[in-house]
């Protein structure tokens, strides 16, 4: 199909009027900003807009959504367009779910989809545009994935456009931010005649969220159908729980037309497709959802909207470290988006479940994702981009530094980086797996121990809503075993009494591990619930907890929270996955671990608290230790095997504080560090400076690893000091050493004599004046430079001349000496002429 073609078969929605001045602006500018009104037909209109394009030049054009849902309905939508199925010129990529192929040029993605895409490829070849639509909501992998493929737009591919689309986005604020342009489509929207509750209604109501929905929100949505004879209902509920709750009030309560629906994430795609769809010729629906209904799906049918006025969103406590679900008022921006469901198709009524003074105290914007949540994920894929420093990127928020040091340290725990920012192979394995970093360290960790089953399973389980729910709603779940949950999915155990199974939570549980398992090669073997307890505290090993009395516990962070322990048959320690911190810290799932396990696997973590000293009577290190990781005491006791390392560090301060005069130096070790001081003095950049003071300063260098496992003064004397002092040297410099500062000098009598290097000014060569005879000049060292000192001696090894002339020696000085010596040692050969006579190195009639 010609591009032209293409252009005018698309449906005549209200953005349609706003894409030539897209186009256009795309030809001059490679970031466009796009706002259109709920219903416009952005979502499906624009990225096959983008196919006519000449820039396109078949590369693909990538458009995220910030939901599976909302992806994989917005292709298909597409691809109807087309006359075409799923997988061909528009395809999708989600979660463990593609509909791809070698001929598709669209694809719709979910967030992190893009993510994985960008640290694969940084360049992103092969695609020509990237679309972030529904920017308003701001979610932490959209704000994170515009960053990074800003990044790699400036360094790596100007030409690459980059199109962000909203319906209530404050696009002046983002096209400045952006550097640019900014296109409005005006949309057609229907009116909505909007009810709110009067304030009495309000307070009759209750103050909490669930109070409140469960009394007004059925009776509205009763109300609602016998006021409006025609149109279906959209109720928006903040989560899965309240639509629980509601959809149980509803039941056999509603005319006989009427079909009962929700729509969330974690339905089946059966499920959700009968939500979204027409209802059936002469029936009416009710489709109870969660904000994932307020933009990109389209649900047929709907004129009625009956809003709560909440939404649940993750809030990250920097002083706890823990993510917990809130539930708070929508935003004023949030509401209207709304209420534009119900005026999509024709005019439409909106039933507003707070008052119109309520409305006022709305905020106008939802605080962005990235100022309250976890940031672990993503630090840890800066980390992967080689990010240090965040504000070399481009944010419109930027990450708190609270909320992103204590996401550093969790990776650091986890072993996900380094301490100094760069991402391990272990970091950059478990992003790739698609998990939190916690979740996805826990796979890798347990596929190496080999749980790799059990792992998958646990790993899956916690990313879902619990597989068990109390068969009275309104029950506290007071079942936090995560072992019997494994037994569960494993078909160990029997049912719960008061508790049913979640059956489409189970299916997603079990699907997503096979998934996992399947990333992993992992054969589907024996799940293993005994190993739950030790795998949870890989994940979370900063909620490791410890029985203080029964029904609480101690975290290792310090922090008290209630544990029902008698249910665990009073376990020391407990591996923690959740907590809730509403009124009181409260464990929500654990499983017991023993004390042998965390000794095992969190070693590297675990603190000993010594009072480690030097006894001067003894002459060694005395050691007691506490081991402890962090606020949890694992064990006390006498330590006859103080950590080597913080024994070498008391052993070396004590040698230290005795002075390195008293290190027990070997004659040899001594006279090494004087031919060493001689050839530092000579050449000062080439040769080690072994004086007292430089030794001192550097030894933790050369003196503190070769301690790590000494306890005493006798084991001290056993290292080989002069092997210490040569340990720095490299081969060719030991050879050298011997060349320029030889040990002995060979004299003509074939005596080696020792070099004496105790004033390294000065080296000294002392021998009798008899085994010199015939050798005409000093001997040197030093590669030639310095001359020896000469200490000439007698028979009796008494000095008798100190030279450095030699040969100046023997035409004067020797005669003189010589007259001495022949009255003194008669015994002995004193020539005329000494350089043509035999050196000798004893008497006439024994020359030796």
């Amino acid at each position: 199909m010609s591009s032209i073609a293409l252009f005018d078969t698309l449906p005549n929605l209200p953005v349609k009027e706003a894409l030539p001045r897209l186009l256009a602006a795309l030809e001059d500018s490679t970031r466009i900003v796009l706002e259109a009104p709920p219903g416009a037909g952005k979502t499906t209109l624009v990225p096959l807009a983008l196919l006519t394009v000449s820039w396109h030049n078949e590369g693909k054009i990538i458009m995220l959504e910030p939901r599976r849902l909302a992806a994989k309905a917005a292709a298909q939508r597409m691809a109807e367009l087309l006359g075409e199925s799923v997988g061909q010129t528009v395809g999708y990529r989600v979660r463990m779910e593609r509909a791809v192929s070698n001929k598709t040029q669209i694809e719709v993605v979910t967030e992190g989809i893009l993510t994985r895409l960008l640290q694969d490829d940084p360049t992103l070849e092969g695609i020509a545009a990237i679309i972030f639509d529904e920017f308003h909501e701001r979610s932490l992998q959209a704000d994170l994935g515009l960053a990074l493929v800003l990044d790699a737009q400036t360094v790596l591919r100007p030409e690459l456009r980059i199109l962000v689309m909203s319906a209530t986005l404050d696009a002046a604020t983002v096209g400045q931010w952006l550097e640019a342009p900014v296109i409005r489509s005006e949309g057609r929207m229907f009116p909505v005649e909007t009810h709110y509750i009067s304030p009495a209604e309000v307070a009759a109501a209750g103050n909490r969220p669930i109070e409140r929905l469960t009394n007004l929100m059925p009776k509205t949505i009763r109300q609602a159908l016998t006021q409006h004879t025609d149109g279906d209902v959209l109720a928006f509920l903040p989560g899965l729980g309240e639509m629980r709750q509601v959809a149980q009030h509803l039941e056999n309560k509603l005319p006989s037309n009427t079909q009962l629906h929700v729509l969330h994430g974690e339905l089946s795609l059966a499920q959700q497709q009968a939500a979204i769809q027409p209802a059936a010729k002469g029936y009416r629906k009710v489709v109870l959802a969660t904000s994932i209904a307020e933009t990109s799906l389209t649900i047929e049918g709907v004129k009625i909207v009956v809003d709560s006025g909440f939404s649940r969103v993750p809030k990250f406590v920097t002083r706890t470290g823990l993510t917990t679900l809130a539930t708070i008022p929508v935003s004023r921006a949030a509401a209207d988006q709304r209420r534009g469901r119900a005026g999509r198709l024709g005019p439409g009524t909106c039933y507003r479940l707070w008052s119109q003074a309520d409305q006022l105290q709305l905020p106008e914007r939802q605080v962005p994702e990235i100022c309250e949540a976890d940031l672990s994920s993503l630090a840890l894929e800066l980390a992967i981009w080689g990010i240090k420093d965040i504000t070399t990127l481009k944010w419109l928020d930027t990450p708190p530094t609270a909320a992103l040091a204590l996401a550093r340290d969790l990776l650091l725990r986890l072993e996900a980086m380094d301490a100094t920012g760069k991402a391990t192979r272990h970091g950059k394995a478990l992003a790739a797996l698609g998990l939190a970093p916690r979740l996805g360290h826990l796979v890798m960790q347990g596929h190496e121990l080999g749980f790799g089953s059990t792992a998958c399973a646990l790993a899956a389980l916690l990313a879902e809503r619990d597989i068990l729910k109390p068969v009275e709603t309104t029950r506290l779940n007071l079942l936090p075993d995560l072992h019997l949950r494994l037994e569960l999915l494993a078909g160990q155990r029997p049912p719960t009494p008061g508790f049913i199974t979640d059956e489409n939570t189970l299916r997603r549980v079990r699907e997503q591990a096979r998934h996992l398992r399947q990333r992993l090669h992992e054969p589907d073997s024996q799940i293993q619930p005994d190993a739950v307890g030790l795998l949870t505290a890989l994940a979370y090993p900063d909620r490791l907890a410890q029985r203080e009395t029964s029904g609480r516990v101690r975290l290792v962070t310090g922090q008290r929270a209630a544990l029902a322990t008698e249910l665990f048959s009073e376990a020391e320690f407990y591996g923690v996955a959740q907590l809730e911190t509403t009124n009181q810290t409260r464990v929500l799932l654990a499983a017991p671990i023993s004390k042998a396990e965390i000794l095992q696997h969190f070693s590297y973590q675990l603190e000993q608290k010594q009072e480690v000293r030097w006894d001067d009577t003894a002459n060694r290190i005395i050691a007691r230790q506490i081991t402890r990781l962090g606020a949890l005491i694992l064990e006390e006791s006498n330590q006859t095997k103080p950590d080597p390392e913080l024994v070498a560090d008391v052993l070396l301060q004590a040698l230290l504080e005795k002075g390195l005069d008293r290190l027990p130096w070997s004659d040899e070790a001594q006279r090494t560090r004087q031919r060493l001081a001689f050839l530092h003095q000579l050449e000062p950049e080439r040769w080690p400076n072994v004086s007292d003071e430089s030794l001192t300063s550097t030894a933790s260098e050369w003196l503190r690893p070769h301690l790590v496992g000494l306890r005493s003064l006798e084991q001290v004397a056993r290292l080989d000091f002069n092997e210490l002092v040569l340990n720095d040297l490299s081969w060719e410099q030991r050879q050298e050493v011997d060349r320029l500062a030889p040990t002995h000098v060979t004299v003509p009598s074939s005596s080696r004599i020792a070099v004496d290097y105790s004033d390294i000014s000065v080296p000294v060569l002392a021998v009798r004046l008899q085994e010199v005879f015939g050798m005409l000049d000093t001997p040197r060292i030093g590669g030639g430079k310095i001359p020896l000192l000469m200490h000439l001696l007698s028979p009796a090894s008494r000095p008798v001349q100190v030279t450095r002339d030699l040969r100046s020696f023997w035409n004067t000085g020797y005669f003189e000496v010589r007259k001495d010596l022949r009255g003194r040692y008669p015994k002995h050969h004193w020539p005329d002429d000494p350089l043509s006579a035999p050196p000798t190195r004893g008497t006439k009639k024994r020359p030796g």
